[in-house]
């Protein structure tokens, strides 16, 4: 299910306005995250807070504090936690509350969009943002569509892509902006590209510098088989969580 899939479904149920800021926020924090931009991914944090918290209000009330205007979320969660736990589910009474109450901290007070104690943006920080994005999102769904947590969670790993700058395509030829690259990183820049999708040897043959072509089976053999950062199936070869992980670490999307 794409992103678009995602947001008619919520917004059957919810204020197009509110989903729509809170999809963007999410697909912003991520893609930050993935390109290392630690500070901008708690930013957008905060911004999924903010919508996610007039999400809660409208669900409870039918109404939402207008975007623009200051929003009380201390407030709002204590209203929230003297809902009836006969009516109200504990995710809208407590967990959803709590988790939004956690990253609008770490936007607010841990030096991301504001000067506070010179804790500056880090990865533990940023990865907690993005999995506490990742858990309010799927818990809206199943709220809103009546599905099992699990499907929820695996819509929401599919509706962000990860995206490499350092690649341009060119009506379907994808084409590295640094040629100092190595074979190896030159295979796993275009396979992080190609996301889910991934690419088959032909594909990658013919995206990748001339020179490489000769031993380009050795490359992706090592990839697959040595380092686990490739995964092939059927002819078609996709990059791995172990991959992506190498990539990000190593500040390789970015054209040079």
């Amino acid at each position: 299910m794409d992103v678009e899939a995602i947001r008619c479904q919520l917004c059957s149920q919810l204020p197009s306005q509110l989903v729509d800021e809170l999809l963007a926020a999410h697909e912003e924090a991520k893609s930050a995250f993935y390109l290392g931009g630690l500070r901008l991914t708690e930013v957008e944090g905060g911004r999924f807070c903010e919508s996610a918290f007039r999400i809660l209000e409208y669900i409870t009330t039918d109404e939402f504090t207008p975007i623009g205007m200051q929003l009380n979320s201390d407030g709002l969660i204590r209203q929230l936690a003297q809902l009836p736990a006969r009516e109200w589910s504990d995710s809208i009474r407590l967990h959803i509350p709590r988790s939004l109450r956690v990253m609008y901290d770490i936007r607010n007070k841990r030096d991301a969009a504001h000067l506070a104690d010179g804790i500056d943006p880090n990865i533990q920080d940023s990865t907690l943002v993005c999995s506490l994005c990742d858990w309010v999102l799927a818990e809206l769904i199943r709220l809103n569509h009546d599905i099992p947590p699990d499907e929820a969670s695996e819509i929401v790993d599919g509706i962000v892509e990860r995206r490499a700058p350092i690649v341009q395509d060119f009506e379907g030829f994808l084409k590295v902006l640094d040629p100092q690259l190595g074979a190896s990183d030159y295979c796993l820049v275009l396979l992080y590209e190609c996301g889910s999708r991934g690419a088959n040897f032909e594909q990658l043959s013919e995206w990748i510098h001339p020179k490489m072509r000769s031993n380009l089976r050795r490359t992706l053999n090592r990839l697959v088989n040595d380092l686990a950062f490739v995964h092939e199936r059927e002819g078609r070869y996709s990059i791995t969580r172990a991959g992506q992980l190498d990539i990000e670490s190593r500040q390789l999307l970015e054209p040079c």
